[in-house]
């Protein structure tokens, strides 16, 4: 379904097959063809074995065979990277669950061959795309229940389930798996955040199509590719979502906040800041907030408890939008100077760094409100 819905967004079947050759694999074909599903025009790709009865018989089975087989390719060093990144999620997944290692589980009924040409070949097809970030909508996983060589599980399958955690996911009335291992393994290896469809402009859809048609729902997947909004590319970025970590502190010693806000700064975080506040009882205390992305929440949320009295925090999801911004090294009387510039349109804001105008106001002995109105006044525009 990824290769079809790349394919049906504009990158020939022919490109994405050319670029495979550089894995040395042989024995299977890809063949497209067009097919509706609820009304949907979608593109269907199969990847064809050229053995008889049904998967082919490979030695390729365990992660150090995958490994090899991708590392020896001609393939991009981007484009091998992130390959291996996608089958280390599956094997991981599979070995947790059958209890085996890395090294020992084998991929099963997931079939080597086909499984290596539907990741490599969805990263390729990305790549031809120009696609820089992938964003993602939660997961329907489906609902019932599922047959394979381990006997009837429940869906979804054990190792599908393994590789969703943190990642948004539900269940529909379908009576069919709707996420299989190696389709969530591409998912989650390959998608920079999950949610709403984020600020953009459409410049082609893709439809690729499931083996199964439904009768209720469409059967698809749908792929957009675009671009920040030609208005953002002004200045303006899209909006984007971040987490907002925060604690109310009133037992600490005031001076351990520079140091928690220099580790939270070197950990990730966008922004940290500290706000009075009247407590319970009319006890004076701080708030200490942090914005960060989600992946590095779980970081900042264990170093402001390990680093702070505080022994609880909140987090919710926000929405931001800032101007897009450069730093420029500018000539000045008193040598190179870093500032930061940032705009929207035909307005320009302009803003010296602070730590290297507080580096020549103490080499020059002279206050750095001086430094400051000096370096903007000689600032061009």
């Amino acid at each position: 379904m990824c290769i079809g819905a790349i394919v049906d967004a504009g990158v020939p079947l022919e490109e994405i097959e050319s670029e495979l050759r550089a894995i040395p694999l042989k024995g299977y074909s890809l063949r497209q063809k067009k097919v509706k599903r609820s009304g949907f025009s979608a593109t269907k790709v199969d990847v064809v074995l050229k053995e008889e009865g049904g998967r082919m018989k490979s030695p390729v089975k365990t992660f150090r065979d995958i490994r090899e087989i991708i590392q020896t390719s001609r393939l991009s060093r981007q484009i091998r990277q992130k390959g291996l990144d996608v089958f280390r999620l599956l094997f991981e997944a599979e070995a947790k669950v059958h209890g085996k290692t890395l090294n020992t589980v084998h991929l099963h009924e997931l079939g080597a061959l086909d499984c290596i040409v539907d990741i490599i070949g969805t990263i390729i097809g990305l790549s031809l795309h120009g696609v820089e970030r992938v964003f993602a909508s939660p997961v329907n996983v489906g609902s019932g229940f599922v047959t394979t060589e381990h006997g009837i599980l429940p869906v979804p399958a054990p190792a599908a389930a393994e590789i969703l955690k943190n990642v948004p996911v539900y269940s529909s009335d379908m009576p069919y798996e709707l996420a299989t291992p190696t389709g969530v393994a591409i998912l989650k290896g390959l998608t920079s955040a999950f949610g709403d469809i984020p600020c953009m402009e459409f410049e082609s859809i893709g439809i690729g199509a499931g083996s199964r048609d439904f009768k209720n729902r469409p059967n698809v997947l749908r792929i957009f590719i675009g671009s920040t909004p030609s208005a953002m590319g002004k200045g303006l970025s899209c909006g984007e979502r971040v987490s907002v970590i925060e604690t109310n502190i009133d037992d600490m010693n005031p001076q351990i906040y520079e140091s928690v806000m220099e580790k939270l700064f070197e950990a990730g975080a966008l922004d940290v800041y500290l706000t009075n506040i009247i407590m319970k009882k009319g006890r004076p205390g701080i708030t200490l907030s942090a914005l960060c992305e989600e992946d590095r929440r779980e970081c900042l949320c264990a170093i402001i408890l390990k680093e702070t009295s505080s022994i609880g925090l909140r987090f919710y999801e926000a929405e931001r939008r800032t101007l897009q911004r450069e730093i420029l090294e500018l000539k000045t009387d008193y040598g190179k100077v870093r500032v930061k510039i940032s705009g929207l349109g035909d307005m320009l804001k302009a803003s010296p760094e602070y730590e290297d105008c507080k580096k020549i106001a103490g080499k020059l002995k002279i206050p750095l409100r001086d430094v400051l109105a000096k370096i903007l006044a000689s600032m061009p525009g």
